[in-house]
């Protein structure tokens, strides 16, 4: 199974990943967690230590130099478009449990890659973990679908967008349903988070009509007071948890 998770800022999409991922890993799956949001906060949702000093493989010079030929920064009229890149996940991940969990960092161009070195390591990469990897692989995005093309769409079984009861975050939503449609990507659900009550899960229904609804998770305090205080957000809440099993539960019946 592939999922790709997108959504407005701040809606909760990394901290929906990482519970699928903690899910997916205890059901005894083997589990790659992609963080492909410019933030880089995927692994401190998981409590690694010194998450901020990890470098996205993006900003790996020597990496993307020897394997597409070229330096990035520097003027390079020729590099490799289909660099080798099928030993990364083991070689560029952080190990945590049964998941292994690999920092992209950002891409220039939307939808397509860029016409950079790095860039052309990311989209071989991408298609690599998307196409030809036998694992459940969760890519969390930022509000977008800047590292899926319209060759690599096709291997995302689903795509989720996560929204909070807001009128920003649904007009974010439709956005990134749109992008998703033009690169051809069909299967699109929807996860609302941070719900108080039933108006608020009203709300985004009727405001959302037509799309397909994944799961309500509710707002928690909890999560709240966890990232506050910079823990663990998978210890955080077992409302939450219980939430994302049955969304989890949902994708596994596809």
């Amino acid at each position: 199974m592939k999922i790709a998770v997108s959504g407005k800022g701040g809606t909760g999409k990394t901290m929906l990943v990482s519970f699928l991922s903690i899910i997916f890993a205890k059901a005894g799956y083997s589990v790659i967690a992609i963080d492909a949001d410019p933030n880089v906060n995927l692994a401190d949702t998981f409590g690694f230590p010194n998450s901020e000093k990890i470098i996205p493989i993006s900003k790996m010079d020597d990496l993307i130099e020897e394997r597409t030929g070229a330096r990035p920064g520097q003027m390079a009229p020729y590099f490799k478009l289909n660099p080798k890149v099928d030993d990364l996940p083991d070689k560029c991940s952080l190990k945590y449990g049964g998941i292994r969990i690999m920092v992209m960092g950002p891409i220039k161009a939307a939808g397509s890659g860029c016409y950079c070195p790095e860039g052309a390591l990311l989209e071989a990469l991408v298609a690599h973990l998307l196409l030809k990897v036998d694992e459940i692989v969760i890519l969390d995005m930022e509000a977008g679908i800047e590292h899926l093309t319209r060759g690599t769409a096709k291997g995302v079984d689903k795509l989720i967008i996560v929204v909070e009861p807001t009128r920003k975050s649904v007009l974010t939503g439709y956005r990134v349903r749109d992008l998703a449609l033009e690169v051809g990507l069909q299967s699109i659900g929807v996860v609302g988070n941070k719900i108080r009550n039933g108006k608020e899960k009203d709300f985004l229904i009727s405001n959302m009509a037509g799309f397909e609804f994944l799961g309500f998770i509710p707002y928690d305090e909890d999560i709240a007071e966890a990232e506050i205080s910079g823990l663990p957000l998978i210890e955080a809440s077992e409302k939450v948890m219980s939430e994302v099993k049955n969304i989890a539960a949902r994708l596994g019946d596809r």
